[in-house]
Parts: structure tokens; sequence; C-alpha cells
């Protein structure tokens, strides 16, 4: 019997194979305008609700850094009072608003927050053998830069954001010049009864625009005295401010009004409430 035997080589199978896909099957097609733009538009919307969480981690964890910066000034500031038999950290650079003259008593961190361009004032502080980081003086969200002597801003970062309370060894003799009462300060741990060490700040994250010295001024409770910012809060980490207390803690407090200064610093009705809770936290003018 005769048999037809065909023998292939693996160069014909596979040019077998390739015209069988010719003849039988058809080769898929490429994505059509319609079907990439459709890829596209997801792809947008996916990033469009992404980005606003990404926002707000990044801000939050700038939040959570500047709390540890207060936290960290909070534990110097305690150290200092516990080698100083419960004295605080005297509290004595203080700019005049009206006049432009500043006290430079000594103080638990000297110089002027706009002009600094340098951080040896931060080192010249009380507080800074405590801690020799210069960079828990800033908070992170704090994009205010430093001006030159004409006023004109550089693209410098600020040194410092925070300030101490005027209650916390403040200078009594600078309002007593201006034809005032003493201002209100504690000078020890045993004073500070109201409010409590729970309930007093040491050290607010302060707006940009009345930062200078390192003092943070309020007219809490002055007579015949139109309520207004001497200084102002930050209105940073979602419309609020970060505030180191007495007893060590930090807190956020969120305002219900933005804080923007607009030159006049006086205080409107519907920010009353926020003007009344920092007074609360601070020592109340003597009757």
């Amino acid at each position: 019997m005769k048999v037809n035997a065909t023998v292939t080589t693996p160069e014909a199978r596979g040019q077998f194979a390739r015209s069988s896909f010719g003849r039988g099957r058809k080769a898929p097609d490429a994505f059509t305008l319609i079907e990439l733009l459709v890829v596209v538009a997801i792809i947008a919307i996916f990033a469009a609700l992404l980005l606003p969480a990404l926002v707000r981690a990044k801000e939050k964890a700038k939040d959570i850094n500047c709390r540890s910066n207060l936290k960290q000034l909070g534990y110097c500031w305690q150290h200092y009072t516990d080698d100083n038999n419960e004295l605080f950290a005297p509290n004595d650079w203080v700019a005049s608003v009206t006049s432009g003259s500043i006290i430079k008593g000594p103080s638990w961190c000297p110089g002027d927050a706009k002009i600094d361009t340098t951080t040896s004032n931060l080192q010249c502080g009380c507080l800074f053998p405590y801690s020799r980081s210069v960079g828990i003086y800033h908070c992170p969200s704090d994009n205010s830069m430093v001006q030159d002597s004409n006023g004109q801003l550089t693209t410098q970062l600020r040194n410092r954001s925070y300030n101490m309370s005027q209650s916390v060894n403040g200078e009594p003799e600078f309002l007593d010049a201006h034809g005032l009462p003493g201002i209100p300060a504690w000078k020890n741990l045993a004073q500070m009864l109201k409010p409590p060490p729970s309930l007093a700040f040491v050290f607010i994250d302060e707006n940009p625009a009345t930062m200078r010295d390192a003092h943070f001024g309020n007219p809490v409770g002055m007579p015949k005295e139109q309520p207004q910012w001497f200084d102002m809060p930050a209105d940073r980490h979602n419309q609020g401010a970060n505030l180191a207390f007495a007893d060590g803690h930090v807190e956020r407090w969120r305002w219900r009004m933005p804080k923007v200064y607009d030159g006049a610093s006086h205080v409107s009705s519907t920010e009353w409430p926020d003007f009344a809770r920092v007074q609360s936290a601070m020592k109340m003018w003597a009757p």
C-alpha cells in the first residue's frame, strides 16, 4: 500500500499557522478615539476625587508636625521653669504697634520675625539650650517670607511662627509707659490659678500679618477698650491654629470666622466668640 507522507519543517508550520490565522480569524482592532476619551475621562474623575483627599492628608501631616513643634517648645519652657524655682522664662521683647519702638529685654526668643534673616535670635533665646533645633520654631504651613530693609518680600521663609502669651511673664512696664494699667502676667507657676495651667496657653501659632515680636498681646479685660486684636492667631490647618498649654498638652482650635488681618484689627460681632475664647485662656486684667 502506498502512503503519501508530508514532512513539514518548523518554518513551514509557522507559515501555515500564520496563513490559517489570516484566513480564519480577524485580528483585534485598536482602541477607537471615543474609547480613549472615555478612559481619559474616567482617569480625570478619579484624579478629581483623590486630589482633595491628598491635599487634606498633606495638610494633616503639617498640622501634626506643627503640634510636635509646640509640644517640644512646651517641654523647653517647662524645663526652664523647673530649673529656675518655678519662675517662668522672661517674655520681654515687645514691639509697640503705634510707635514702632521695641523693648529689648530678656526673652524666651528675641528678634523681629519679619526681618530676621538668620537664626541667631532664636539661638539667643533662653529656651534654646533646652532644644538646639531651630526647626521647632516654624510651622510647616507658614509660607510667610522675610522682608528686606525696604519692606519688600524676599524668597526666604521666616524663621519663627509661634509667640508666647503676654500672660506668661510678660513685660509689665510696657503698657504702663502708655498710660495703661499694668499688663496682666504670671511670674511663676504658683500664681497661675485663673485660668489654671490646663486652660492657660503658653505658645500660640500667630497670624503672619501681626507677627513681629515674641509677645502675643491681647487687651484681656482692658477697661474702656474697644475689642481688637493686638496680635491675631494664625488661620492655618483648615481655619485654625495650634496652642501649647502650661500643663504640657497641645490643642488645635478651629475658628468660627477666618482670621484675616485688615490693618484695623477690630473684632466684628461674628468674630467675638473666637476673640473671647482666646481671652479666656489668658490672665484677666486686674480690676
